[in-house]
């Protein structure tokens, strides 16, 4: 018989005690904690642990065997079916053929969780900052004055490469980090997964190979797997790629693409070198691969003195560079407003790319984001968000190494950290998800999803006890 939790069942909501058990139980199911073929408690043993009638048991049992979730066996009882895995999955298995989809959490299974309704207690694995250190006020604002604008201005399509006035807001702040970008090489995008995308599918065929940190973001090995691409992950280290690795597997798969994150790598945090920067370019200019440079994090970088940071697109100028931008991790992720940088040619190519995809991007979110930046208190938020994650960082990384998390190297600047935790995170992962905790198991983060004893960590989502006393239980065990 499967060790089924206790499910939350709330008397005062409105809802049938059956529709709860019905809705928890197919959730458990559908997220894996339930697996194939487990036994599920008798009606009598359900019953009783829940405080429900035999009678709500057994039509919530019904109703899950009609839904496909359970099989009802004659004298022995009800167990979880075997369903078929929906298409995300079988992306993701793709991706990790070696990784079996129904023993640990995939990446399908991440996203689900990070998306759900319901939202969780604490989200220690999630990569957004929480919702309180974001700038809600300002974005209020902003829309609030657009609503007191003529609506004929934003009531149609936007302009295919984006709304100008805000290109040309990021033509200065592209200046800052030393990139010379035009308004006329500047493409935007719902956020840097579209642009990703759109970089992809331009510049790559079925069965061409495109290269990614290892680790790295995981949602674009199932993305460029979905299209037929061959994902191949570089060794990162404290200072950027593997380089001697990346000169191998260039000579032998001849990628089209590199993906790299320079500032404030996810998930390590750690920030490429400027001379493995040089070297980086070298590669490319020998094997004739681009480099797509997601900036994503830009923005929680301290910038300039002590640790200053290294930009590709910088050293290129946008010649063999790809650059990618965005504000989902600093002002909204709900506004979707991203952003490439690259040449004329290559941006004209990627609007008109986008508008066989998505006509344009939302130029309602576009406006938002261009009155934030233009009206000048964007940089204070920054420096109150740059602040917070030097205030709790340290706390947070002498608790996790004194219950043998060892963070390695251990982050400056950035909000994640990158533990070890001696043990398979997956089923930390699967546990810790039994009391609606949300972890992001390592094996996540690498192309092949092999099982990882590493896990990413949000320092801005560590501030609640109930996390480190779950980690402290399971640690121990």
């Amino acid at each position: 018989m499967t060790n089924t939790p206790l499910l939350r069942l709330a008397r005062d909501r409105g809802e049938p005690l059956a529709d709860q058990i019905v809705r928890l139980v197919a959730a458990r199911i559908d997220e894996r904690l339930l697996r194939p073929g487990a036994r599920m408690p008798s009606i009598r043993q359900f019953a009783a642990s829940h405080g429900v009638s035999p009678f709500t048991v057994v039509a919530s049992y019904d109703r899950l065997v009609a839904q496909g979730y359970l099989d009802s066996r004659r004298g022995a009882g009800f167990f979880v079916r075997e369903r078929a895995q929906p298409p995300s999955a079988a992306a993701s298995r793709t991706v990790a053929p070696a990784a079996s989809a129904s023993a640990s959490p995939d990446i399908a299974w991440l996203i689900r969780n990070m998306f759900r309704q319901a939202p969780l207690q604490h989200s220690p694995g999630a990569g957004v900052l929480p919702a309180d250190w974001l700038d809600g006020p300002a974005v209020a604002k902003a829309l609030g004055g657009l609503s007191r604008q003529n609506s004929a201005a934003f009531l149609g399509y936007g302009a295919p490469q984006g709304f100008l006035p805000l290109r040309q807001q990021l033509q200065r702040k592209l200046a800052e980090f030393e990139i010379e970008a035009a308004p006329e090489q500047i493409v935007m995008t719902m956020g840097v997964s579209q642009a990703l995308d759109l970089v992809a599918r331009e510049f790559c065929r079925p069965g061409d190979t495109i290269f990614v940190d290892d680790p790295a973001w995981f949602l674009m090995f199932g993305s460029f797997s979905a299209m037929g691409l061959n994902v191949v992950g570089v060794r990162r280290l404290a200072d950027g790629p593997d380089l001697e690795q990346l000169a191998e597997l260039a000579a032998r798969y001849h990628p089209r693409l590199y993906v790299i994150v320079s500032v404030l790598h996810n998930p390590t945090s750690t920030s490429l070198s400027a001379s493995k920067a040089f070297q980086v370019l070298r590669l490319a200019e020998q094997f004739g691969f681009t480099v797509v440079e997601d900036d994503i994090y830009a923005d929680l970088h301290p910038g300039a003195g002590s640790q200053p940071a290294t930009r590709l697109a910088a050293l290129d100028g946008l010649r063999q560079v790809i650059y990618l931008g965005g504000f989902s991790k600093s002002m909204a992720p709900n506004l979707r407003v991203g952003f490439i940088a690259t040449s004329p040619e290559c941006a004209q190519r990627l609007a008109d790319r986008k508008m066989l995809a998505t006509l344009t991007t939302s130029d309602i979110g576009e406006r938002v984001v261009y009155k934030i930046l233009s009206e000048g208190h964007y940089r204070k938020h920054l420096d109150r968000v740059r602040s917070r994650l030097d205030a709790v960082r340290p706390k947070a990384l002498r608790q996790l190494e004194a219950l043998g998390l060892r963070a390695e190297p251990a982050p400056s600047a950035g909000m994640f950290v990158w533990v070890d935790a001696g043990r398979d995170t997956n089923e930390l992962a699967a546990r810790a998800m039994q009391e609606d905790l949300l972890l992001a198991p390592g094996s996540l983060f690498s192309p092949d999803q092999l099982p990882s004893t590493r896990m990413r960590l949000n320092v801005a989502a560590l501030q609640e006890p109930a996390t480190f006393r779950f980690l402290e239980r399971a640690l121990a065990d």
